[in-house]
């Protein structure tokens, strides 16, 4: 992995690191906002080694990281993608199958919103595990 690769994932944890701290605090703004910043850093990171096959684990690893910062941030159609980006290459299988969680985890979101089923995050949680 290169070191912008390196720096930029090292700045979104730092990030995500700072918005579990803010929500922990209740300061919400400050989480939303460190939640977004974090999400475009690991995105950025995610579409460098993007076009990089052979960047396995790392490849899968960041876009699964930025998934489920989007996931967090209630960017699911971002998130989606980043699944199926890293779906296309060749990720060690239990990776692959966390990315199939993950997308199963949209997908029943997605499905019950539409059929007019509101559940709490909690509720979700254990649908999806």
């Amino acid at each position: 992995m290169n070191s912008q690769i390196q720096d930029l994932h090292a700045q979104a944890m730092n990030l995500a690191e700072q918005a579990e701290l803010a929500k922990l605090r209740g300061a919400t703004a400050d989480y939303q906002q460190c939640l977004h910043q974090a999400l475009q850093l690991e995105q950025q990171a995610a579409q460098l080694i993007a076009p990089d096959p052979a960047a396995e684990p790392t490849r899968s690893v960041l876009h699964r990281s930025a998934a489920t910062l989007a996931i967090d941030c209630g960017e699911l159609q971002t998130a989606e993608k980043l699944i199926i980006t890293a779906l296309t290459g060749t990720p060690p299988a239990e990776i692959a199958e966390e990315l199939k969680d993950l997308f199963m985890q949209l997908n029943v979101r997605r499905y019950l919103e539409r059929r007019g089923v509101q559940l709490a995050e909690e509720q979700l949680q254990l649908l999806a595990y």
